[in-house]
């Protein structure tokens, strides 16, 4: 699952950061294990919590409207994202409120669990208070809103949604053009919040590069959201969808004439916004380390990669033996077209026998959903990812598999043939697929846990993780060439994690990250570049946590069966894992440690709760 990229900017995410994640997630409950927690009939305590959080939740929503039904708060299909006056005070104050009412409940609750779930909200809408307070104290309000715009209508214009529901997206587009009495044209309303900040010199402006990719990104968006409509076949959409596009072309001037003036050339966050990046993706590795440790592994999986691919040569054919090379020969087999999704669909077959035969992990009754990805979904998010469904609410929606093909640019198309060969199907679609992503957020909507444990404790750290471990734990099961695939995206994202913080400390170049990614990863030109864009500018910081997430999630393995040596049983820690949601190294280790391993029949030890040395 690669990170969705945030269009709506930092500005905005003091209002509605609760509401706006790459998934959603739980949180361990020592005493009540979400696993046993049929989600028809939630026991007291979720219910309890559960009004705690929807409190939250609804005023939340009243400033980004459209992630909140998304993530299945109702009655919000018809709203929009607030961007009028003092908007940023008003969801200051909000959460103000919020966090008082939440610190107010958790000094009167005696249940562990609903405390611990008082505890995630609470330290969320902090974490973001401290975001917010820093954003606006050093960057001027900068909004994508062609970006914006688009992802507001397409979480009602989706397959996924019922089909009474779609029709809303007409209202919701007629409120974003200011058609309707007491709405203002959004683009309109984006670019008064910026023009007031435009004359405080101390602030710093987008980068050049994130300002001139997003105005090239805007007709593609505009273009998908008349495909929308016209899909799902919502009439009178013509004329509200011309007053919009005329309404973002002047916005568009403005950006060019107002603020690309003020873009830095210099793409880096500044130093504390990283940091608090970082920490909001879950890192919790100090930067030496985190950099010291990847460029280890980097050097070890390459040893890996030159030991396999004469083994697979041999077994193709050739005459070469450097990784490198077996690596390009592998992606001349490219799959094309309607033979794609086909492809797909039986590897997920051959997996699942694997899974099954193997013990490896329970899997559901159900197949998995896959998808391509239209041009404007690419725009959005240039990688393969998880769509996960509604968690609040759900009545069946499954997360789907979606895989871009190229990345939409300004003179024609740069391809991917990163995904679209026959070996890179295994590890691609074990982790976005099964045993990876789709396991995740079939836990969380299938199994039933409190809205806390499914928004708020959210880490990036452990989806990207577990996204990696079930990688990992499918590799000695594949044909040759998939293990050396599967060895070459986990090369990515240790290079991901020093070449990340490298951009963003001045330490390495944009030019010396495309060169390690197309020359020593073996990535296409289109893949290296979204790499570094994500690392740049889309999504500084989140890259690294599919490292850090997989290096906490095997040494809270290594430690279960340290203690519990032969009676370790693979399929039922996974299983055990997957039932604790998404939750961080640190609530995940103290589950195994007090949960799993004594009920295994070995001793919790105060060892076993604590993290590693470092």
């Amino acid at each position: 699952m690669s990170p969705f990229r945030v269009l709506m900017r930092p500005a905005l995410l003091g209002a509605a950061a609760l509401l706006i994640s790459a998934g959603a997630a739980l949180a361990a409950a020592p005493s009540k294990p979400a696993a046993t927690a049929p989600a028809a009939a939630p026991p007291a305590w979720i219910q309890r919590s559960n009004a705690n959080a929807l409190a939250v939740l609804g005023t939340m929503a009243k400033f980004s409207p459209e992630e909140a039904g998304r993530y299945g708060v109702p009655g919000l299909d018809k709203e929009i994202l607030d961007l009028k006056p003092g908007f940023e005070d008003r969801a200051r104050q909000a959460s103000l409120g919020s966090m008082a009412s939440l610190q107010a409940k958790l000094a009167d609750e005696k249940d562990p669990a609903v405390r611990q779930d008082l505890e995630i909200m609470i330290q969320t809408v902090r974490e973001h208070l401290g975001g917010d307070s820093l954003t606006r104290a050093i960057m001027l309000p900068y909004f994508d809103m062609s970006g914006t715009v688009f992802q507001g209508l397409k979480s009602l214009l989706d397959d996924q949604v019922a089909a009474e529901r779609r029709p809303a997206a007409l209202d919701r587009l007629k409120r974003y053009a200011g058609l309707e009495p007491g709405y203002t044209p959004v683009a309109k309303l984006a670019e008064e919040r910026t023009r007031e900040k435009l004359g405080n010199a101390a602030l710093l402006g987008p980068s050049k590069q994130e300002l001139e990719s997003d105005l090239r990104n805007g007709p593609t968006y505009l273009k998908g959201i008349e495909q929308l409509f016209q899909k799902y076949q919502v009439a009178g959409y013509e004329a509200p969808l011309a007053a919009l596009k005329q309404q973002l072309a002047d916005y568009e001037t403005f950006l060019r004439q107002s603020v690309l003036p003020r873009a830095r050339a210099d793409f880096r966050q500044p130093p504390a916004l990283y940091a608090y990046s970082l920490k909001q993706f879950g890192v919790d590795m100090p930067v030496p380390e985190l950099t010291s440790r990847a460029e280890v592994a980097f050097q070890e999986i390459q040893n890996q990669m030159q030991c396999l691919a004469p083994l697979v040569a041999k077994e193709k054919g050739w005459n070469f033996t450097d990784y490198r090379d077996v690596i390009k020969e592998l992606k001349k087999k490219q799959i094309a077209g309607a033979a794609i999704l086909p492809h797909y669909q039986s590897r997920i077959r051959d997996i699942e026998a694997i899974i099954r035969r193997e013990n490896i992990v329970t899997l559901p009754e159900r197949d998995l959903a896959i998808r391509l990805a239209s041009d404007a979904e690419t725009a959005a998010i240039p990688a393969p990812h998880m769509e996960q469904p509604r968690l609040i609410g759900n009545t069946g929606e499954r997360g789907t598999f979606v895989l871009p093909m190229h990345v939409p640019a300004a003179a024609g198309k740069l391809d991917f043939d990163d995904f679209t060969f026959e070996a890179a199907s295994w590890t691609l679609t074990a982790h976005e697929g099964r045993p990876g992503h789709e396991l995740q957020f079939s836990a969380m909507t299938e199994h039933g846990v409190s809205i806390a444990r499914a928004l708020f404790a959210f880490n990036s750290v452990n989806v990207e993780g577990w996204g990696l471990y079930a990688e990992a734990e499918m590799q000695p099961y594949e044909p040759l060439d998939g293990q050396m695939i599967t060895l070459q995206i986990r090369l990515m994202r240790a290079a991901r994690a020093f070449l990340d913080p490298g951009l963003q400390l001045g330490t390495v170049t944009q030019e010396q990250a495309m060169r390690v990614l197309r020359e020593d990863v073996g990535l296409s030109e289109a893949m290296a570049t979204q790499e570094v864009e994500r690392y740049s500018f889309r999504a500084p910081g989140q890259a690294t946590s599919y490292f850090v997430g997989y290096n906490r999630l095997l040494e809270i393995r290594e430690a279960a069966e340290r203690a519990l040596r032969s009676r370790f049983d693979r399929r039922k820690f996974n299983d055990f894992v997957l039932a604790q949601g998404l939750v961080p190294p640190r609530l995940l280790r103290q589950a195994v440690a007090d949960q799993f391993v004594p009920a295994a029949g070995g001793a919790a030890t105060a060892a076993a709760k604590q993290a590693p040395a470092h």
